[in-house]
């Protein structure tokens, strides 16, 4: 009697071949960073872990069961992996699930989207053709263990996942305390277990505001009032009071293109002219500090000088906080506060948010007319975005806070020939390819902006703030971009890669000039209320004022990197920020960063603590005191009677 020839379980099949793939796409198509060869290893060895984990489970199934649960299980897998790799391409980051209940925001990235699939794509189906083939016409691929044999899979399975934590543990220790940077995490553990840490998290986020009471705000005042100086005043205090503040929020600007010429062209002329000005002053060391909120991180920035979320939108995850924002205060000062923005009132859930910010009005895209000539790419083009705002501004009660925010230079930066006034780059790239005309579009932009203020009567009374609110380009394209800056794109350039223009044009005013010093999106609002004349002695801020001397050493990035007066700081590199060299340090020695990171790690914790427990609700900012839930009770029903 012949053997039968031994079959190779499905279940075991399927682990192999989305393993493999999942590394391959971790490898070459993610662009994780490999430092040591334990980094490698554990590289190679979590898709595998993952993936039996999953498929594993299949052994306690019946014959017909396993076939179905196989197929769908890695389909859906696929599918994860792949929107990640999307996700990936255009923002260097992973999926959390705050951004999944962004999910209305899609409707609005159709070509975004379309920009980011790419045609090898399909290979990455490969797997799970092969097993729904196999599924349907190899029965004899099913296993039926008996119940040692079931329990002896499922143990092989926490095994491995249990070696791969402790080397993971080993590798970065404190992995899952700091979890500032998910790249690591997901080098570490791989990204489905990546997404299991990260439900285990948002479900403990939610149940910190439920059990805060308030106690935390003492510590996180003290903090602040010692490491903050915008009690301080300065020649510049009460320049610009009374004046209007118009806030040009610059989609994806960043500072490479400035100064910079593309076949004989300058790409941004008029901001290199503006920055030169007497009456502007520039920080060319400024740098945005957003996370996957993007624009609407950079808004949330600056209206409360404090950090986004590591994870999702605060304007999406957290809107019905209470803040003390920038146009909450300047309300109190009589200032009538606006924003324009020629999009969907609902993106970035802003109609929500900026009601609850204190918002007068919000001109959306209902307020301006489209059409084929002046619509493409994200919609209304910035120059007739601009001109038909003026009859908006010309309106509003004087002084105003009015908030503008572009669109055309916008990922994938798309250009109509007719509009575009400089060739494109020429590299590997067509996102940085495509990124220089819409610069140079959106620059015109901001040259016939200037006029028509002044043409409306309204440029001498006011200040014009401009400010890059993100990247626009993300280290997927770091090859393109060394060959545009004619260096290697380390862990230091990263960091200089995301300095983007602050402005601060005063017309009339003669003492502009150039501010070396480190600055950040944190630091916009106490600095704009120092130029305004607002002392708000009771305001709880991380940003400073950047006029005054004594200004606290760092500005800290969303994933625990930083730049201080000296050193960069990135993937636990200390770098020389003069040389942008590593700084090179005997084992006895502690980095000269060491010092730094905990107060960054720190002050990102801080502001998590506000915003997660909605603390601010516990502080009283006309008396300058922390509150009890029992007197908001108090205070609360004291309203309701009123009402």
């Amino acid at each position: 009697m012949q053997a039968s020839k031994f079959k190779l379980p499905l279940f075991i099949i399927a682990t192999v071949l989305f393993g493999l793939k999942t590394y391959i796409v971790y490898k070459y198509m993610f662009n994780l960073s490999i430092e040591n060869t334990m980094q490698e290893l554990i590289l190679f060895l979590n898709p595998f872990v993952s993936a039996y984990l999953v498929f594993a489970i299949s052994v306690w199934l019946k014959p017909r069961r396993q076939m179905k649960y196989l197929r769908w299980t890695i389909l859906l897998g696929t599918m994860i992996l792949y929107l990640n790799l999307v996700f990936y391409r255009n923002f260097t980051d992973f999926i959390t699930i705050p951004v999944l209940f962004q999910g209305n925001n899609a409707a609005d990235l159709g070509s975004s989207f379309l920009s980011l699939v790419h045609l090898p794509d399909l290979f990455l189906f490969l797997d799970v053709a092969i097993v729904w083939f196999l599924s349907r016409r190899t029965a004899s691929l099913a296993v039926d263990f008996p119940k040692a044999g079931k329990i002896a899979a499922t143990a092989v399975t926490f095994l491995l996942l249990t070696a791969n934590v402790v080397l993971a543990e080993m590798e970065r220790p404190m992995l899952f305390v700091r979890a500032f940077d998910r790249e690591y995490l997901v080098k570490n553990i791989g990204i489905f277990n990546y997404h299991v840490y990260d439900a285990t998290m948002t479900t403990k986020t939610k149940a910190q505001r439920v059990l805060a009471d308030g106690s935390e705000v003492q510590e996180i005042e003290s903090y602040m009032r010692e490491n903050t100086t915008n009690n301080e005043k300065t020649d510049l205090f009460g320049v610009a009071e009374d004046r209007n503040v118009i806030f040009v929020s610059v989609e994806s600007m960043q500072n490479f293109v400035l100064d910079e010429k593309v076949n004989g062209k300058e790409i941004t002329p008029f901001m290199n002219d503006l920055k030169e000005s007497s009456d502007t002053i520039f920080f060319p060391n400024f740098y945005h500090q957003t996370a996957q909120g993007k624009t609407s991180d950079s808004e949330f920035i600056v209206e409360n000088s404090l950090y986004p979320l590591p994870r999702g939108a605060v304007y999406f995850t957290h809107a019905g906080n209470e803040y003390n924002s920038l146009p909450e205060i300047l309300n109190e000062e009589d200032y009538y506060t606006s924003v324009y923005h020629a999009n969907n009132k609902s993106f970035w859930n802003r109609d929500t948010m900026y009601a609850n910010l204190g918002y007068d009005k919000f001109f959306d895209e209902q307020s301006f007319e489209e059409n084929e000539q002046n619509s493409f790419g994200w919609g209304l083009e910035d120059k007739a975005f601009f001109e038909q705002s003026i009859k908006y501004l010309k309106e509003q009660q004087q002084p105003f806070y009015s908030k503008f925010i572009t669109l055309t230079h916008h990922f994938p930066f798309e250009l109509p020939e007719d509009k575009a006034h400089i060739d494109k780059y020429n590299s590997n790239s067509r996102t940085l390819n495509n990124y220089i005309p819409t610069a140079r579009y959106t620059d015109e932009a901001l040259k016939g902006f200037f006029q028509q203020l002044k043409d409306a009567g309204l440029y001498e009374d006011s200040i014009i703030v401009l400010m890059g609110d993100h990247y626009g380009i993300s280290d997927f394209h770091n090859k393109a971009m060394s060959q545009f800056l004619g260096k290697e794109i380390d862990g230091y350039q990263h960091i200089q890669n995301q300095r983007v223009p602050f402005m601060i044009h005063i017309p009339g005013y003669e003492g502009g000039k150039k501010y070396d010093k480190i600055a950040g999106q944190i630091d916009v609002k106490p600095t704009l209320m120092h130029l305004l004349g607002i002392k708000e002695e009771n305001d709880l801020s991380f940003g400073t004022n950047l006029f005054a001397k004594d200004r606290k050493g760092f500005i800290a990035m969303r994933d625990g990197s930083f730049v201080t007066d000296e050193y960069i700081y990135k993937d636990e590199v200390c770098y020389d920020r003069e040389t942008g060299e590593p700084i090179e340090m005997a084992p006895e020695q502690k980095s000269p960063c060491l010092p730094f990171k905990e107060k960054v790690d720190k002050e990102l914790e801080y502001s998590d603590s506000l915003i997660y427990g909605d603390l601010l609700r516990f502080y009283d900012f006309d008396e300058g005191e922390r509150q009890t839930k029992e007197e908001i009770k108090e205070k609360e029903k004291a309203q309701q009677n009123d009402k």
